[in-house]
C-alpha cells in the first residue's frame, strides 16, 4: 500500500515545518525544506511503508535540513551573503564565537553522519536507541561515534590550551 502524501502533508506538515525551523533558523528556508521533505516522500512513496509516519518524516526533515546546512557551508549563495553573515555575527559574545569555531573544527574531523548523531542525541534529546533507529546504526555504533566525537573534542581543547 502506497503512502497518501496529501494526507501526510495535512496531518504532519506543521510538525515537519517546526523541525525545519528548529534546524535552519530561517522561515523561508524552513518552508522550502519542508516542501522538499514531501517531494522526497512523493518520489519514494511506492517503496515506503505506512508505519511510523511521524518518525519517518522527522528523519527525512533532519536529513534534508542538515544537507542544506552542509551545502550552504561549502558554497555560500553569494559573496554578499557571506559578508552579511560575518557582519551579523560580529556582535556575538567571544564565547559563542569560540564555541562555533570549536564546533566547525570538531565536525570537520568526523564523518557527516556523526554530526547527525550529535544533533539527534545531544540537541534533540533522543535516547541512544531512538538515535540508532533514526540513523540506521546499532546502539553500540552510536556510542562509538559519540565517543569518537568526545575524543576529537578533547584533542581540540588540548590544542587550544
Amino acid at each position: 500500500m502506497s503512502i497518501d502524501v496529501e494526507a501526510y502533508y495535512r496531518r504532519y506538515g506543521p510538525q515537519v515545518l517546526r523541525r525545519c525551523r528548529f534546524l535552519l533558523r530561517d522561515e523561508e528556508k524552513a518552508v522550502d525544506a519542508m516542501h522538499d521533505v514531501f517531494v522526497q516522500l512523493l518520489r519514494y512513496q511506492g517503496a515506503l511503508k505506512d508505519a511510523a509516519p511521524s518518525s519517518l518524516l522527522h528523519r527525512i526533515a533532519t536529513t534534508v535540513c542538515l544537507n542544506r546546512l552542509r551545502g550552504a557551508k561549502r558554497r555560500p549563495e553569494d559573496r554578499e551573503d557571506e559578508l552579511v553573515l560575518q557582519i551579523a555575527s560580529a556582535d556575538d559574545t567571544e564565547s559563542r564565537t569560540a564555541a562555533r569555531g570549536l564546533l566547525d573544527r570538531l565536525f570537520g574531523r568526523v564523518p557527516a553522519s556523526s554530526q547527525d548523531i550529535a544533533v539527534l542525541h545531544l540537541v534533540d534529546g533522543m535516547t541512544l536507541e531512538q538515535t540508532a533507529r533514526e540513523v540506521g546504526l546499532s546502539v553500540s555504533g552510536v556510542r562509538k561515534r559519540l565517543r569518537a566525537l568526545t575524543a576529537v573534542l578533547q584533542e581540540l581543547e588540548l590544542e587550544a590550551a
